[in-house]
């Protein structure tokens, strides 16, 4: 292996985040700090990477953010319930797995926050045009061009990397990043 390899990646990386614009992040991190005050619910989902970075957010937003039992945000993934994703993908597509779910759960002025590399799956644009019809405020964290996702959320949050795996860490360091923002509040 190339002895530069490591040291390239952590450049690139370095470089995209000293380039990105951070203030939708910050409306996020306001909008969260904001439903964790009127005690309305945070969903997010993503696919394979993104699923299990979903789930990350979901952990870190319910207890660690406040490191209080019953003082967390009232967070919800929607790709935890793997009877529920099989069940919704097997009866009506896996293109309605979340919004079939948000249909359930969510009230208008909640919030949606989407993760997708390409912006462009099925099951993240139905869950974006779902919660737009439903009231709710969304938000994507994308990587690559956007994709559809870009023009479809309330609130872009666009990381322009070409590379799944810097558009996945993305998504983890702006969840790190807003726990350290909410937790500063």
């Amino acid at each position: 292996m190339d002895k530069t390899f490591f040291s390239s990646r952590a450049a690139n990386l370095a470089e995209a985040l000293r380039q990105h614009d951070w203030s939708n992040c910050e409306i996020l991190a306001e909008a969260m700090s904001q439903a964790w005050k009127e005690n309305r619910q945070v969903f997010i989902c993503g696919n394979g990477g993104s699923c299990a970075n979903a789930n990350h957010w979901e952990n870190d937003f319910l207890y660690p953010v406040s490191k209080r039992i019953g003082h967390g945000l009232r967070i919800r993934s929607l790709c935890s319930n793997p009877a529920v994703i099989t069940c919704l993908a097997n009866d009506e597509g896996y293109e309605h797995i979340f919004s079939a779910q948000l249909r359930v759960l969510a009230l208008a002025g909640d919030i949606l926050i989407v993760l997708s590399g390409s912006g462009n799956s099925p099951n993240i644009i139905n869950a974006l045009t779902c919660a737009r019809e439903m009231g709710l405020r969304s938000f994507a964290v994308l990587g690559f061009d956007g994709g559809k996702s870009l023009k479809l959320a309330d609130v872009p949050i666009h990381f322009q990397v070409n590379d799944m795996q810097l558009a996945e860490d993305f998504q983890v360091i702006l969840n790190h990043f807003i726990i350290r923002a909410l937790q500063a509040r």
